[in-house]
């Protein structure tokens, strides 16, 4: 078949309503089987940790049992090891993986990554590592939307449509809220806000979500509270929570990367030490402080109890484990800090109001602040504060909470970005396509291409411009405008007008490129009165 009659062929299946259903139930086909792989795993780790904590218990201040626990996790740490070398793409919390997979730089073999991940984190559940479930989730369910592109033989770009549904049911499993695993994925992920990929996405969500409610309850992972809404005159503090998230969120990042640069640093001679100081340290951790075990849900039950931390102490567990959380993460090792990243959040949250108390904030509203400072410190960290304010609605059932949890997300947002230190996964992106292998980089160079739409901004260095006068990309095409509801074939003489959807093609690996520069084109500028 002739590249003009297949792109004619893709072109018709993209605009066809028999797409547009597809993508419902391929969408809910993907939240079925992410949402079920998502499921038993999370039913794997609560019985891993489970064991941990009878184990660990049982044997504190007993020479022997302390000694053979030490051991298992020697074994642990070996089988870990094992499988991130036979299958390298586990490695780290797996959502720049999946980033790479949406933009078409990477293709993992995803029946590896699943059987690999999913073992992977069990054990680091049962070694106790301060580490989550939410990232590995995000893997998991994305390579399960890669594997029902594959079966339903779909093609690149549909794929990467998949697998961000995939990723959006291994998000809402995870943390029980199906909204946020919409929000993450379009926000985070794919960057990119059209009706078709929405649908699809909200379907595996809410399949996701209904899916692992069957199993596991309907409570969310972390319940938090949220008396009611404050009164305007607290709201000042509501700011300065807001602006001391931004700091601490750019702290967070930079110290995360510092960790990941001095593992760097170890000898490749000595490289199995990487792996090996996080589960030595685990094994002190045990039964010394094991509180910081895991993702933090000892620390969620803490900031939930009424007898309630002193700031000393809710500082020495915030540094103790952020500290833990690096040590672990920076290794490599194949976890998430989403998880840790709330319980993080909520100690910050849960100081301040401490602190706040003592300036004269109502005692009765300490909880808000916990919700507030997971808020505050997600949106500063990842950089989506959407997401954020969305996941503390789910997490607290309460809209209550809208207007204060908006401000505090947006001045984290703001101040964190102002300080000129990477988003968190953005970061760990660009650092996984510098260090990827050739044999794991997408092939650009094949015969398929991968289509996309962009909207035109009024005001636009776009609007009024001919196709013909429009400098194009390299390997772009414009195959159709869609004008007021009707489907426009371009010429060279077509005139673009504002709010014109552009549906056009590109090679396939240069998408993403293609469409940051079509955006900066067609985005909207506001013309001077």
């Amino acid at each position: 078949m002739s590249e003009g009659a297949s792109e004619d062929q893709f072109v018709g299946r993209r605009l066809s309503r028999r797409f547009q259903v597809s993508l419902v139930w391929e969408g809910a086909l993907v939240g079925l089987v992410g949402g079920g792989v998502v499921t038993l795993y999370r039913l794997a780790l609560s019985l891993a940790e489970r064991a941990l904590r009878m184990a660990t218990g049982a044997a504190a201040g007993h020479a022997l049992p302390m000694l053979g626990w030490l051991v298992l996790l020697a074994v642990a740490f070996l089988l870990v090891r094992h499988l991130i070398l036979w299958e390298p793409a586990t490695s780290g919390s797996g959502i720049p993986q999946i980033d790479a997979e949406v933009i078409g730089r990477y293709d993992a073999p995803w029946a590896r990554v699943v059987p690999a991940k999913f073992l992977e984190g069990t054990l680091l559940a049962l070694s106790g590592l301060s580490l989550g479930r939410e990232g590995p989730s995000v893997q998991l369910g994305g390579m399960s939307g890669k594997a029902v592109s594959r079966a339903l033989g779909r093609r690149r770009g549909e794929e990467r449509l998949l697998v961000t549904c995939g990723a959006a049911a291994g998000m809402s499993a995870a943390f029980h809220a199906p909204l946020t695993g919409v929000l993450f994925a379009l926000e985070e992920i794919h960057k990119e806000f059209t009706a078709p990929l929405i649908i699809s996405v909200m379907c595996s969500a809410v399949v996701s979500d209904l899916l692992v409610s069957q199993v596991v309850g309907i409570s969310p992972v972390v319940s938090l509270s949220f008396v009611t809404n404050l009164p305007h005159v607290d709201y000042l503090f509501v700011v300065a929570l807001g602006l001391v998230c931004g700091l601490l969120g750019a702290l967070h990042n930079r110290g995360m990367f510092a960790a990941q640069g001095l593992y760097a640093r170890i000898p490749e001679r000595l490289a199995v030490l990487r792996l090996a100081i996080p589960f030595a340290v685990a094994g002190v951790v045990a039964f010394t402080w094991p509180e910081l075990m895991c993702g933090g849900d000892a620390i969620v039950e803490l900031l939930k109890s009424s007898a309630f931390p002193s700031v000393a102490a809710l500082l020495a567990l915030l540094v103790a484990k952020y500290a833990f959380t690096a040590l672990c993460f920076g290794s490599g090792a194949p976890g998430g800090t989403l998880f840790p990243l709330v319980v993080l959040g909520g100690l910050v949250g849960a100081a301040f109001a401490a602190i706040a108390m003592r300036l004269g904030l109502p005692a009765m509203f300490s909880p808000n602040f916990i919700a507030l400072g997971v808020a505050g410190l997600f949106a500063g960290v990842v950089r989506a504060p959407v997401t954020s304010v969305v996941l503390v609605f789910e997490l607290t059932g309460s809209l209550d909470a809208l207007l204060s949890v908006s401000i505090v997300s947006v001045l984290a947002y703001v101040v964190s970005s102002l300080t000129r230190v990477d988003a968190f996964y953005e970061h760990l992106l660009a650092s996984l396509l510098g260090s990827l292998p050739e044999e794991r980089i997408t092939d650009a160079n094949r015969a398929e291409k991968d289509l996309a739409t962009v909207r035109v901004g009024s005001g636009s260095r776009l609007e009024g411009m001919l196709v013909r006068e429009v400098p194009w990309p390299d390997g772009v095409r414009v195959l159709m405008i869609e004008r007021a509801g009707e489907h426009v074939i371009p010429t060279g003489d077509t005139r673009i007008c504002a709010t014109d959807e552009l549906l056009f093609v590109s090679r396939s690996g240069f998408l993403d490129d293609a469409r940051l520069k079509l955006s900066l084109m067609c985005e909207q500028r506001v013309r001077p009165s």
